[in-house]
């Protein structure tokens, strides 16, 4: 496990409102959060990308607003609003102390299940990571509905690992991992320390649903957050985060419940377009681009000579050779207008031809399948 890790280049933190506010008082933890300020340098060091997922805007605002703890939608989006300020300048202040910048992103549940805005958030916090930036991500609960929201930031945090192609997930909780039964409640309860499989027997061990104080879900989300990032290709761990450092404290212990994933993050991504997304246009090549794409490269404009139906960005085509067969599809970077303008032009010329600087390439490589050879 320890030689898995440092193969790692890009890793999900997952970090909870209990864990992070205190419950009593309402405030931060500030020790606990300068010592994840300091994992996470640690990390970047380490030539690792850091995602972080925090809870925490709702706790803080509502010490701020004088708001007691509630369910109410209306005071929690208000609190949201004032605590989301308070929450990005604690993180801004603590990883600023490791020269390390820092970016607020909220993101909403139909953010990461619709295909353009899902691209336009991948894109964002791919081009932060790339800039050396760390981003603090939160559901965006100012605007979100009951109806369309995730409730919980362990399956936003699992969703973001997937989205962003990340290594592992690390689900910080209050207890170090899965055991059979709840072992508060029962002093029988086993501990597992690996989960090959997630299976209804496992979701039998996670038991039902829990909020108390600042936190929510319980162990039911996190095994939910566990199907969601180990079909997506990404590794989970549950560790106990109550302690400082508990990222450095669990890559020294090892303790905690490790979850296998499927298959590597980009197999699961290209399988998930070749198999389970209709195409909405068609993109005919030639025959030095159709070389290029079977030798794992991205189609850039110069190589498409005829763009047919209608896609926005974000959506799915065929990419097809001259005489009509297929060579593979993919999530394409512009809109079929856009493609049509760009077609047979050279990247350099993109600007000057649409008024903007976009992508390079029409369908880049890690969004593209070459069919007839499986995920390549």
């Amino acid at each position: 496990m320890k030689q898995t890790i440092e193969s790692f280049r890009r890793i999900v933190i997952k970090i909870g409102s209990a864990l992070l506010v205190d419950a009593d008082k309402g405030q931060l933890r500030e020790d606990w959060l300068a010592s994840i300020a300091e994992d996470v340098a640690a990390l970047r060091a380490a030539g690792k990308d850091v995602i972080l997922v925090s809870s925490g805007s709702i706790a803080l605002g509502r010490k701020l607003l004088g708001l007691r703890p509630g369910k109410r939608l209306e005071e929690n989006q208000a609190a949201a609003a004032a605590g989301q300020i308070e929450l990005a300048a604690a993180y801004r202040e603590s990883l600023g102390r490791h020269n390390l910048p820092v970016a607020q992103v909220l993101l909403t549940y139909g953010d990461t299940e619709e295909r353009r805005r899902y691209l336009n958030a991948r894109n964002t916090i791919l081009q932060l990571l790339k800039l050396g930036v760390v981003p603090v991500i939160n559901e965006n609960d100012t605007v979100a509905t009951d109806e369309m929201r995730y409730g919980d930031n362990d399956r936003l945090a699992a969703r973001v690992a997937t989205m962003c192609e990340a290594d592992c997930l690390f689900l910080l909780s209050d207890i170090d991992g899965l055991y059979t039964a709840d072992p508060n409640k029962n002093p029988h309860a086993e501990f597992v320390s690996t989960v090959n499989m997630i299976t209804p027997q496992i979701e039998r061990m996670a038991g039902s649903p829990i909020s108390t104080g600042f936190g929510s879900g319980g162990m039911v989300t996190k095994i939910a957050a566990g199907k969601i990032a180990t079909q997506g290709g990404c590794n989970m761990v549950i560790i106990n985060g109550t302690k400082n450092h508990p990222v450095s404290g669990y890559l020294k212990d090892w303790h905690g419940t490790w979850f296998k994933p499927a298959e590597n993050p980009l197999a699961a991504k290209k399988q998930w377009i070749m198999g389970t997304l209709e195409t909405c246009g068609t993109l005919t090549i030639d025959d030095g681009a159709v070389k290029a794409l079977k030798n794992g490269k991205s189609l850039l404009p110069a190589g498409v000579v005829r763009v047919a139906g209608t896609f926005d960005r974000g959506d799915t085509v065929t990419v097809v050779d001259i005489s009509g067969e297929e060579i593979g599809r993919g999530l394409i970077s512009y809109s079929s207008q856009e493609a049509g303008q760009l077609k047979g032009r050279r990247s350099n010329e993109i600007e000057q031809i649409l008024g903007y600087v976009g992508r390079e390439e029409l369908i880049h490589r890690s969004d593209l399948v070459i069919s007839g050879n499986g995920v390549k």
